[in-house]
C-alpha cells in the first residue's frame, strides 16, 4: 500500500513537549501584500503608510505593519500546530522584535512547551512558542501561543500534564528593540493625522474608539488566505456546518487587525506595536457583524536608553454589534456578551 502523501495535520496525541516543528514555506513580503492588508483592514498608521514619512524619521523605507508581520508567521505554523484546531485561545509574551520591509522573507518555527487534555477526552490544549525570522536568520517577532485541538482517537493516551509558566507582561526594558531610534522633530503630526504624542497619555484613560466596522464574507477568507492559514474552520462550510456553530468562524488575528486599525482614531500616533502581553478571543465573530474597540491606558512608561520614543500599555477591548460607549467590559462574573477581544500590547508613540 503506497505511502500517505497527503498532511492530515497532527491531533492532539501528536505533540510531545520539547517538538520542533519547523514549517514549511517561507514567504517574501511584497508591496502587494501590503496593500491588500491595509484594503482588508483600513489600518492609517502613517509610519507604515508612507515611505517619505518613515524617511523622515530614518527608517529606509516603510516597514509593514506588525500586524501584518505576526499574521505571515503566524500563518506558517498553522498545517503544523492548529489545522486541526477547534479555537485558537490566546497568546502571551509575543515581542515584536526589528522591523520588517518589503522584500523581506519571513519563516517560522515552534517548539512544544505545553499539553493539557481537555476533560471531554476530545480535544486537548496544546502551548507553542514560535519564532519569526528573516533571510538573514535574524528573529523579528517570537511568541507563545495556545490552542484547542481535536484528538483523532478519543481513547488515545494523554501526554503527561505540562502548563507552562508565562509572563502576565513584558516589561518595557525587553520591548526597545521593536522600533530603531527616530528623529521625532520630523514626526509630523498634522500628517501622522493625530495630535498626541506620549505625555499626552495618562494611565487609567479610556479611549471610545468610536468607528465601526462591518466584517463580510469574502473579506474574511481573502484576509486568511493572504496569510496562508489553512485552518478548517475559517474556510469550509461543508465541514463546519456541522460544527458547533454550523459556520465559518472568522480568524481572530483578523479581529486583532481590525481592532487596531479602528485604535487609530484615539491612539494614531502609537505608530508600532512592540509587545503583546496577553490576548484572549473571548467569543466568536461571524461575518455579517460590526466590530467595535475602545482602549484603556494601563501604563505610560519609558524606555531605557530612548529619549525619542515611550511605551504605552494598552488594553483594547473588540465588542459585535454593540457601540463600546454602551458595552460595559464585565457582566457578573463574565465577559459582556458582547465582548470578542481582550488584548493587552505595548505601543510606541513619539516623545
Amino acid at each position: 500500500m503506497a505511502a500517505q502523501k497527503t498532511n492530515p495535520g497532527h491531533y492532539f496525541e501528536d505533540f510531545r513537549p520539547g517538538q520542533i516543528l519547523r514549517h514549511a514555506t517561507p514567504r517574501t513580503v511584497t508591496s502587494g501584500d501590503v496593500a491588500l492588508y491595509t484594503a482588508l483592514t483600513g489600518s492609517r498608521f502613517a509610519v507604515q503608510s508612507s515611505d517619505a514619512f518613515a524617511q523622515a524619521l530614518g527608517y529606509p523605507r516603510s516597514p509593514i505593519d506588525d500586524m501584518l508581520t505576526f499574521h505571515i508567521v503566524f500563518g506558517k505554523t498553522v498545517p503544523d500546530v492548529s489545522l486541526n484546531a477547534v479555537a485558537n485561545l490566546g497568546y502571551a509574551e509575543c515581542r515584536f522584535l526589528a522591523p520588517v520591509y518589503p522584500g523581506d522573507t519571513l519563516s517560522s518555527t515552534s517548539e512544544v512547551i505545553g499539553l493539557k487534555e481537555n476533560s471531554n477526552r476530545q480535544t486537548g490544549v496544546v502551548y507553542v512558542r514560535s519564532t519569526g525570522v528573516n533571510q538573514h536568520g535574524e528573529p523579528v517577532l517570537d511568541y507563545v501561543r495556545w490552542v484547542m485541538v481535536r484528538k483523532r482517537d478519543v481513547n488515545a493516551p494523554a501526554p503527561d500534564e505540562l502548563v507552562p509558566k508565562l509572563a502576565k507582561a513584558l516589561s518595557p526594558a525587553e520591548i526597545g528593540s521593536a522600533c530603531p531610534t527616530i528623529a521625532t522633530k520630523h514626526f509630523d503630526l498634522a500628517l501622522a493625522g493625530a495630535l498626541h504624542r506620549f505625555s499626552d497619555y495618562a494611565k487609567g484613560e479610556r479611549i471610545d474608539h468610536v468607528d465601526g466596522m462591518t466584517v463580510e464574507e469574502a473579506e474574511h477568507m481573502i484576509a486568511t488566505r493572504l496569510y496562508q492559514n489553512t485552518a478548517k474552520v475559517h474556510f469550509n462550510q461543508f465541514t463546519e456546518q456541522q460544527g458547533r456553530f454550523g459556520r465559518r468562524l472568522i480568524y481572530g488575528g483578523h479581529v486583532i487587525s481590525l481592532a487596531r486599525a479602528l485604535s487609530f482614531n484615539g491612539l494614531g500616533n502609537a505608530f508600532h506595536i512592540a509587545a503583546i502581553n496577553a490576548g484572549r478571543h473571548v467569543a466568536p465573530l461571524f461575518a455579517g457583524l460590526t466590530v467595535f474597540a475602545w482602549s484603556e491606558i494601563l501604563d505610560c512608561a519609558e524606555l531605557p536608553g530612548r529619549d525619542d520614543v515611550g511605551a504605552l500599555r494598552i488594553r483594547t477591548i473588540a465588542t459585535k454589534d454593540q457601540p463600546c460607549a454602551d458595552s460595559p467590559l464585565m457582566q457578573g462574573e463574565g465577559y459582556d456578551p458582547a465582548v470578542i477581544l481582550d488584548l493587552d500590547y505595548w505601543a510606541l508613540i513619539p516623545r
